[in-house]
């Protein structure tokens, strides 16, 4: 595939995540809420979490902002779903580091949809877009800790 078809397709799932979010809403009875907005460019989000015995076992988000923030927010609630905080506080520090333009170990990690997300990395202002859901999901981890 060549790098515009494959380039189009990443636009396209992250449009179809803006437009079509995951998990959007609010967990009732969620064990955690965090709230946390980017201040440059009025992104906000509102998470709700539950997790049970260490496991994520329901993620939703609320909140306003540009295609990127919204996307990536439907794509970090589907990603840790049913994950334990361990692996969701790694599985955030992976998306930080390909969303910074590192070179990540991937060959036996699947990042689905997340991968739709690696070429913010040429748009140094957009990261914090791309990273605001994944920060207050690891806030909301590590403050439950």
């Amino acid at each position: 595939m060549s790098f515009n078809n494959l380039d189009s397709l990443y636009r396209q799932v992250i449009m179809d995540h803006y437009k079509n979010p995951r998990n959007k809403g609010y967990v009732e009875d969620g064990s955690l809420t965090v709230d946390m907005n980017n201040p440059t460019c009025g992104d906000r989000i509102h998470l709700t979490m539950k997790v049970e015995d260490g496991k994520v076992t329901d993620a939703k988000f609320d909140g306003e902002g540009c295609s990127i923030s919204m996307a990536s927010a439907s794509m970090m609630t589907q990603a840790v779903i049913g994950q334990n905080t361990e692996d969701a506080l790694k599985l955030s520090e992976i998306f930080s580091e390909m969303i910074q333009g590192k070179d990540i170990d991937d060959d036996d990690l699947d990042l689905g949809d997340i991968e739709a997300l690696q070429g913010v990395s040429k748009f140094p202002a957009r990261i914090k877009c791309a990273t605001l859901a994944w920060k207050a999901m690891e806030k909301g981890i590590k403050e439950q800790q």
